[in-house]
């Protein structure tokens, strides 16, 4: 089972403050057990908000906005791409998880649609285009 994992900002991670050298070294230890376990594929922290853009769609038209947006808990500060067997499992390792900001904070964990959930819709047409783009995506 793939998951996010997303680490939500606040205010602080907004403000742009950086981890103190005692945080990134066991957030660092914590991802190097998360690799050796194998559940670790990817991750990566965010800059805050004010330096993103955000791409609003309405049918056809486009609206660029700019940040910093509102609603500090409604963002991401960063995230992680792991492979576990199931939830329970991601749960156990997040609680494992150093605090990831240096006062109150959540994470949270979504799963990954997977082919098989989107069964209705597939045609064999869509079917060898996702295969396409996936291998191209292995290759790199």
């Amino acid at each position: 089972m793939r998951v996010m994992v997303l680490v939500k900002a606040t205010k602080d991670s907004e403000a742009g403050i950086m981890p103190s050298t005692e945080l990134f070294e066991a957030m660092g230890k914590f991802n190097e057990e998360l690799v050796n376990a194998g559940i670790m594929r990817a991750g990566d922290g965010l800059k805050p908000s004010s330096q993103g853009k955000r791409v609003a769609f309405d049918g056809p038209d486009r609206r660029v906005i700019d940040g910093p947006f509102a609603q500090t808990n409604e963002l991401v500060a960063g995230y992680w791409l792991w492979e576990v067997k199931d939830m329970a499992e991601a749960v156990e390792w997040v609680k494992r998880c150093p605090n990831p900001m240096p006062g109150p904070s959540e994470i949270e964990i979504r799963p990954f649609y997977e082919m098989a959930d989107f069964a209705e819709a597939m045609t064999p047409e869509v079917s060898e285009l996702h295969d396409r783009t996936s291998e191209k995506l292995a290759s790199r």
